[in-house]
């Protein structure tokens, strides 16, 4: 008896159906599968198509049956539910460091792990206030070079550069390449920022991933740690400030009772609130004493006050004084 022709795709067919056409409330009959593997000129037997519909569950997809005025089949679980992949989606929109075009790009990407129906709701559109989008397509390249790096414990080499009035791209130390040994990517503000560690001076320091070009992953073992020393990232971005530097300080802040969520947020939920009055109350933490912590309280107002050391109070009220002037 002559083989039937394609009977070998067969199978690859009926699961492509199941995961592009079927979900939770659209489903299909032997009969759709029929006429679908019709399309690519492959016969079927009811009875072959239930065989198939086994094999495929054994093989791990999760097809469901629903009992209408027929048997009816269906994807009932994926990979990424589709909350998770519109989720994913907003993410992506909503972040600075992706461009337009390579947003595109990955929520395609998401919508292939969807169903055809359920794609069309990743279709939206997120609105963020005042959303700007990176213009340095190689930042998401950058991103994967330097996690490869840190994975595999090596130093990094590239150069770094700022933006002048004409947005045109200026190398510090005039193109000169930099080396360093990298322990961490942070998101911060809406940007990527690596953190290098510098064994020579014993310190890190941190760089805008999209201000980065030329990018290499050296064979060199990156600078150890002190023994004593445990590097966490989460630490260090909290007391930095939106990663702008400057020397670190314990600081006696008093905040009015509003503003105990953005405490929170900026501080960490750990943080011990002890109360002042009626009206506010007390933190004690580690800063980085910068123009960028000093924006951060102005920001707030008469709602929060410097309360020791003395030097920091100067320096704010200083800070204040000079942004007077611009408009006495």
């Amino acid at each position: 008896m002559a083989r039937k022709p394609n009977q070998k795709l067969k199978i690859l067919y009926l699961m492509r159906f199941f995961l592009e056409q079927t979900d939770e409330e659209h489903s299909i009959t032997i009969a759709d599968m029929q006429m679908e593997l019709e399309r690519y000129g492959i016969s079927s037997e009811r009875k072959s198509l239930y065989h198939d519909i086994e094999t495929l569950k054994t093989f791990g997809l999760d097809i469901g049956v629903k009992k209408t005025r027929g048997t009816e089949y269906y994807l009932a679980s994926r990979d990424f539910e589709l909350a998770e992949l519109k989720l994913l989606v907003d993410a992506i929109q909503c972040s600075k460091f992706v461009t337009h075009r390579k947003s595109h790009e990955l929520i395609k990407k998401l919508e292939g792990l969807a169903s055809k129906k359920q794609a069309l709701s990743l279709q939206r559109q997120v609105y963020v206030a005042n959303r700007v989008k990176s213009v340095n397509e190689s930042i998401y390249y950058n991103v994967d070079k330097l996690h490869t790096a840190i994975a595999q414990n090596k130093k990094v080499a590239f150069k770094y550069f700022d933006y002048n009035v004409q947005k045109e791209k200026v190398f510090r130390k005039k193109g000169e390449i930099y080396y360093g040994s990298p322990y961490a990517l942070s998101w911060d503000d809406e940007n990527y920022y690596l953190i290098v560690y510098y064994g020579k001076y014993d310190n890190f320091v941190h760089y805008r991933v999209d201000r980065m070009s030329d990018i290499e992953v050296l064979d060199q073992l990156r600078d150890a740690l002190p023994e004593d020393q445990r590097f966490d990232v989460a630490d260090y971005t909290k007391k930095t400030f939106n990663m702008f530097g400057g020397e670190d300080e314990v600081v006696n802040l008093q905040f009015d009772n509003s503003l105990v969520n953005q405490v929170l947020d900026r501080f960490g939920s750990e943080t011990v609130l002890e109360r002042a009055d009626e009206q506010t109350f007390k933190i004690r933490t580690v800063v980085t004493i910068s123009g960028t912590f000093f924006s951060w309280l102005a920001m707030y107002g008469d709602k929060v006050r410097v309360v020791s050391p003395d030097h920091v109070k100067e320096k704010y009220v200083e800070t204040l004084k000079e942004i007077i002037s611009l408009y006495a």
